[in-house]
């Protein structure tokens, strides 16, 4: 042992660089046959205990989002290589000692690695579309992980992978005070990238869970989610970095860099993050809410670390969080789902109030989406100018779909009761009077038939 692990598994399995010629020195002999025999035996075999899984894997994420079911499949596509490897390896101890297995010794370089490929693929479609979205690089680092691997299996095969160990052993890069060689760095890119996928891997398993239960509040699952995630990727990095060696130390200098930025240069930052958290604490805004906020009005669909998703008619709005904490939000859903719509109408000072108020709660009750409890009323709210004005309310259960289309509806329903009941919309009438210097008999002429026609128009 010389501490460097990727040297250790390359001396321990030093005989697999003779792996072509002993295949070669086997092929003139008896045992090959029975070499090929027993392999293909060991594939058959594995063959109907790979579909049984994967009938089992398919019904369990038959029901899935596609994220799932595409990341269930390379799951599906590894059960076939994973049983052949289990198999080949057990008829290799168990025939080793009697004959020849260089054949059994070279299929278990294709299938061990294909296996660890896919279940690689697995972990990182789950990881990577744990939202509900494929990511944009999933399919690049796929095919860079496939290249490297079949790299590496045809290097194991040949014997050659010693002779790239100690080339990158000897590939040495000055860091500092410290001479770092390529094989430290690659393993410790290694390590970190398994650690951290591993965290990313446990923290979707866990948002999976929370999100299923059905004792915990909505904002207390994506809070216990969001903190979770957070922690696994810092002890991952943590213990990544310990592995390659990095005295965690170090971190201090970085960290007190970290809080000065903070507090500099990541103000907004910082302050959205944190009210992020406070909102989903104090649960004063929640998925599904109504709010108004500035010029805003929608359904509250997302709350995401740095801003919250309201969605209306016209899209979706992201609302910084720390405007939903520093300013004042009308929240339509805070203690009742039931959301008020309202319109204001004048009639003419010749109708009598109280009819008016009946005519217009009546109206009123029997549009679509209108709630009978709490019922519509209608108020007298003003003496105006032109005429009374009057405010007639109702309740919607639904705001989700819009109030706009309520509040039409109101106003078409208002302007047929008032025409079939003889009671007019008042136009607003002004009086002129010119005072001071007398007036050209032919402009008061002109101005007699003005309004005479005004009048007429009314």
């Amino acid at each position: 042992m010389n501490g460097n692990p990727l040297a250790d598994l390359t001396a321990s399995h030093a005989t697999f660089g003779r792996m072509l010629d002993d295949l070669i020195r086997d092929a003139g002999g008896p045992g090959f046959i029975w070499q090929l025999a027993v392999l293909a035996a060991c594939l058959i075999a594995a063959w109907p205990l790979a579909r049984f899984i994967d009938k089992r894997l398919e019904a369990r994420y038959a029901a899935s989002s596609f994220s799932l079911r595409f990341a269930a499949a390379s799951l599906e596509r590894a059960m076939f290589p994973l049983f052949g490897w289990l198999l080949v390896m057990a008829a290799r101890f168990a025939l080793e000692p009697v004959m020849s297995i260089s054949v059994l010794r070279l299929a278990l370089v294709p299938l061990f690695g294909i296996t660890s490929l896919y279940f690689t693929f697995y972990i990182l479609r789950r990881v990577l579309s744990g939202s509900g979205q494929l990511h944009g690089m999933l399919l690049l680092v796929e095919k860079v992980l496939t290249t490297l691997v079949w790299v590496a299996m045809a290097l194991y095969v040949l014997g050659m992978l010693s002779e790239v160990t100690a080339w990158m052993e000897n590939m040495r890069f000055a860091v500092g005070k410290q001479k770092v060689s390529l094989a430290d760095i690659l393993m410790a890119v290694v390590w970190i990238l398994l650690t951290v996928l591993a965290a990313m891997w446990f923290g979707s398993w866990l948002e999976e869970r929370l999100m299923r239960s059905t004792s915990l509040d909505v904002n207390l699952k994506v809070v216990l989610t969001r903190i979770s995630k957070a922690l696994l990727l810092l002890v991952s990095l943590l213990l990544s970095l310990s592995l390659v060696g990095i005295d965690l130390t170090v971190l201090s200098v970085f960290g007190g860099a970290l809080g000065v930025g903070l507090g500099l240069g990541l103000q907004k930052i910082a302050s959205n993050y944190i009210s992020g958290f406070i909102i989903l604490l104090d649960r004063s805004v929640k998925l599904g809410d109504q709010i108004t906020v500035d010029k805003y009005t929608g359904i509250v669909s997302q709350i995401r670390t740095r801003y919250t998703v309201v969605r209306n008619g016209d899209g979706e709005t992201l609302v910084p969080n720390e405007q939903l904490v520093a300013q004042s939000v009308q929240n339509h859903s805070f203690s009742n789902t039931n959301v008020r719509v309202a319109t204001r109408v004048q009639a003419d000072y010749g109708a009598d109030p109280e009819t008016v108020i009946l005519l217009l709660t009546a109206c009123v009750r029997e549009l679509p989406r209108v709630l009978q409890e709490p019922a519509p009323a209608a108020f007298l709210v003003l003496f105006a100018d032109s005429g009374i004005e009057y405010e007639v309310a109702v309740y919607i259960a639904d705001p989700q779909n819009g109030k706009l289309g309520v509040q039409s509806a109101m106003n078409r329903a208002i302007w047929r009761t008032l025409r079939e009941h003889g009671i007019s919309i008042p136009y607003p009438q002004r009086e002129v009077r010119v005072l001071g210097t007398p007036v050209p008999p032919e402009i008061l002429s002109d101005v007699s038939v003005a309004t005479t026609e005004v009048a007429k128009t009314a």
